[in-house]
């Protein structure tokens, strides 16, 4: 059981459950690259569900409808 001035201590100034959250730092040198994202929607990483997708989005695009304007 908790001493009456831990107590008070609460009281007074709150209770914390946990630190800040620590601020990542930008590595300047990273080079941010839409490659990765470019594979998952072609379905490129090997993904059943990413590969099915892709021949939706390929097969939409093929439709007539679809191809009017060019």
């Amino acid at each position: 059981m908790a001493s009456e001035e831990e107590i008070m201590y609460a009281i007074m100034n709150g209770i914390n459950f946990g630190g800040a959250k620590k601020k990542r730092e930008e590595d300047p040198n990273k080079v941010k690259t839409k490659a990765r994202i470019k594979s998952y929607k072609t379905g490129a990483h090997k993904s059943g569900a990413a590969k099915h997708k892709a021949e939706i989005r390929q097969r939409v695009k093929n439709r007539a409808s679809q191809r009017k304007g060019r």
